[in-house]
């Protein structure tokens, strides 16, 4: 495969699962000989191949004024917004997704040369302009990477259990869910986005089977040219097995308790995991086994530590360090994941690559990664009963513990790397120009 240029568009370099994957594919992707670049809205790193896309200074004079004026005059972005963009300002008001971001149109300006392949990651954050997928997508090869559901809804990047993306939203059932818009426009969002659609060429990658069916099953299948699976992939030269005494050493952790873990940002509040689900099954194991000296670790959060019968539950704050991160993994004995949504579950694989059987809700992404009973346990969502009793089967049987934590680092490390992510992704580039340069031809 020659060597390609790739520019990556991403809302932010750091933070985040889909940040974390587009940083680590520009990466590897210049590692192995290609010129890759990412194009954002918000730069946190100090990289070179990172850029801002410029949307407020590509606007129309009157919001260019207002921006620079307002905003530095009194501070308020939002009322140099509203004052400098009212038509567009009133239609978000109204619920309609705001699509006015004009940087994107100048994506290729300010390159030396037209990329070969633009690689498109997550476009909601109020940075990307949707009218230009169609133009976009005729101009060079164009790669889609969900990291959601947003692009075949009216509004939201998760419906749960609701089924109206397939027949056209509308009469939403929840605006609040991210990203949320004020009033019910879900289903003219719906047909904006299906117009478009209609115009564009995607070749489309999903993290995990359910998520491609969703694709292929919505109204963005029109536009999608040629499709692939693709695992998410992690660094496993920071998560991998480690000593657990030790591990609990340098964490300040009681080397006696058996200790639960889940790691989820703002765990208590984040409408996508399932926390009440997994206190009550903690509370299940202290009440009906009589089980004492259980610690749950809620890595993510802040706030008190509480006791629960004979056990405790113990809240760690949230840190953007993944080695830190992974000797918590290392320092426990198994590791718990309730949610309602799940794209893939990062965090799932990290547990799995440091050794750890892992208890979950059958949702989303996540039986793309547990072998029920191999490397771990699947359990319905908001079973708080059954994922008690599996998580009481792995502690009463430290061998079929080890077993099944040692399956699940095996399988990480065969199938959730970096560098097998990666030689996917650019297997499918390949298979992509190939297919550019014969309908060329």
């Amino acid at each position: 495969m020659k060597p390609l240029s790739i520019l990556h568009i991403n809302t932010m370099d750091q933070g985040g699962g889909a940040a974390q994957l587009a940083f680590n594919l520009v990466q590897a992707s210049n590692a192995a000989g290609h010129k890759a670049t990412l194009a954002v809205r918000a730069k946190k790193s100090q990289r070179d191949f990172v850029s801002i896309i410029e949307n407020d200074g590509n606007r129309h004079g009157w919001a260019r004024f207002c921006l620079r004026t307002l905003e530095k005059k009194n501070g308020s972005q939002r009322l140099a917004r509203l004052i400098g963009r009212p038509w567009d300002t009133a239609r978000v008001l109204w619920g309609h997704e705001d699509f006015d971001f004009p940087g994107i149109w100048k994506l290729f300006e300010r390159l030396s040369s037209k990329p070969d392949l633009l690689h498109l990651h997550n476009l909601h954050g109020n940075y990307f302009d949707l009218r230009a997928l169609p133009w976009l997508s005729q101009q060079i090869p164009t790669v889609a990477t969900l990291h959601d559901a947003w692009l075949m809804s009216g509004h939201c990047s998760h419906g749960f259990d609701c089924e109206r993306w397939r027949t056209g939203c509308g009469h939403c059932p929840d605006l609040s869910i991210y990203p949320a818009i004020p009033r019910d426009a879900t289903a003219s969002n719906w047909r904006r986005k299906q117009a478009l659609y209609a115009r564009s060429r995607l070749h489309v990658v999903a993290p995990a089977r359910w998520l491609m069916r969703k694709a292929h099953e919505s109204m963005l299948a029109p536009a999608i040219a040629s499709s692939r699976v693709i695992h998410h992939g992690i660094d496993l030269s920071v998560f991998k097995p480690g000593d657990r005494a030790q591990a609990r050493v340098e964490m300040g952790l009681p080397p006696d308790a058996t200790i639960l873990l889940f790691a989820a940002a703002g765990i208590r509040d984040n409408i996508w995991k399932d926390y009440r689900t997994m206190r009550r099954a903690f509370e299940t194991l202290g009440s009906s086994s009589g089980r004492q000296g259980l610690l749950f670790l809620a890595v993510g959060d802040d706030g008190p530590p509480e006791k629960i019968g004979g056990n405790e539950l113990r809240f760690i704050p949230h840190s953007s360090d993944r080695a830190l991160l992974a000797k918590y993994y290392q320092a426990a004995d198994l590791y718990v994941h309730g949610a309602k949504a799940e794209a893939w579950g990062l965090t799932i694989t990290e547990a799995m690559a440091c050794g750890l059987p892992v208890v979950a809700s059958d949702v989303g992404g996540i039986p793309d990664q547990i072998a029920e009973g191999q490397s771990g346990f699947l359990v319905p969502v908001g079973d708080a009963k059954l994922m008690a009793k599996r998580i009481g089967a792995l502690l009463d049987d430290p061998e079929l513990r080890e077993t099944m934590g040692q399956w699940a680092s095996k399988r990480a490390h065969a199938e959730f790397g970096l560098p097998v992510m990666a030689g996917n992704y650019f297997n499918f580039y390949e298979s992509i120009m190939a297919l550019q340069s014969a309908n060329q031809q």
